[in-house]
């Protein structure tokens, strides 16, 4: 395990999943929530289905003197929602979600401003749609932390999935920002990577980065590329082409928006499904060697500590 395993604050303890992927980075984080002393705990996104990791998560509860209470997940990728039913039925404890596909128990649906409380403990829905369109992040206020999920990495930027909408990210990641002025506000514990402990200076990068990605695929529409392949080749052209299946995706979220703004010009192509999956995982080290690549680091020093998953 790294670093980020048992990383956290006085009410939150991270359990790191072994599923390390280019997709996961060092693999899912999965949090332990529980007020100091007391028994009921909740635990959000309990990551893959695999029986040694949702052990650990148990161990580390009992061995606090805690109990898994209710589970709770950020969004409904597989590597942060796999795991819960077993662990539901493992525990008794009921699976909140925003979308109902993913409860289980006497489970309400999560929204905006709800509340969810265990032993005097209490996380806070934030609707953040945009990475997915089911997103949530939680705001812990008792330790001045906020769990982000996808929404945003301790390591990199997140994509746009399939049924997520840049518009929306866009529009959450504004939410985040304006909470990060806010007194108090301390950390962020994402859903991959490490905590990060400057929020504000973190989503500001984040913002900043995807108006120079959309920039980009701006300039290459007005120098006449009209396809996902095109764009790509010109605004990766310095990248390895083994990774530019990972830049579509961006490029085509980009495209969605500017096109939702009638901002496209004639004759462009947005796939509604992009061909094939994305390529195969690789090993969290080769991943942050491809991430260097694919993504070259700005020079502020959010930007050096984040590496880039995709565009």
């Amino acid at each position: 395990m790294t670093a980020i395993d048992g990383s956290g604050t006085a009410r939150a303890r991270c359990v790191l999943a072994p599923n390390p992927s280019l997709m996961t980075l060092d693999g899912t984080n999965t949090w332990l929530i529980a007020e100091p002393g007391a028994e009921p705990a909740i635990v959000v996104d309990p990551g893959p289905d695999d029986p040694a990791h949702l052990d650990r998560v148990r161990a580390t509860a009992a061995e606090a003197g805690q109990r898994i209470e209710k589970i709770v997940l950020t969004h409904g990728h597989a590597d942060h929602s796999a795991g819960a039913r077993q662990l539901a039925e493992l525990t008794g404890a009921p699976v909140l979600a925003v979308d109902p596909q993913y409860r289980l128990g006497a489970a309400d649906a999560l929204g905006p401003g709800d509340s969810v409380r265990a032993g005097g403990c209490e996380l806070r829905v934030i609707e953040t749609p945009g990475h997915t369109s089911d997103s949530v992040c939680l705001l812990l206020e008792a330790d001045g932390a906020v769990l982000t999920g996808d929404t945003v990495l301790g390591r990199g930027t997140t994509v746009i999935a399939g049924d997520g909408n840049l518009g929306d990210y866009l529009r959450s990641l504004d939410r985040l920002r304006a909470l990060a002025d806010e007194p108090g506000l301390r950390a962020l514990l994402p859903g991959h990577g490490p905590l990060l402990t400057e929020p504000a200076p973190t989503l500001d990068y984040y913002i900043a980065h995807r108006a120079e990605r959309l920039a980009a695929v701006e300039a290459a529409l007005d120098a006449g590329c009209r396809t996902l392949a095109s764009i790509v080749e010109r605004v990766y052209v310095n990248v390895d082409r083994a990774l530019w299946p990972f830049a579509e995706w961006s490029v085509r979220a980009q495209l969605a928006y500017l096109g939702e703004r009638g901002a496209l010009p004639p004759g462009v192509e947005i796939p509604g499904v992009l061909p094939g999956p994305l390529p195969h995982p690789l090993g969290v080290h080769q991943q942050h060697r491809l991430g260097v690549q694919l993504y070259p680091a700005a020079g502020d020093e959010v930007g050096q500590c984040l590496v880039h998953r995709l565009p």
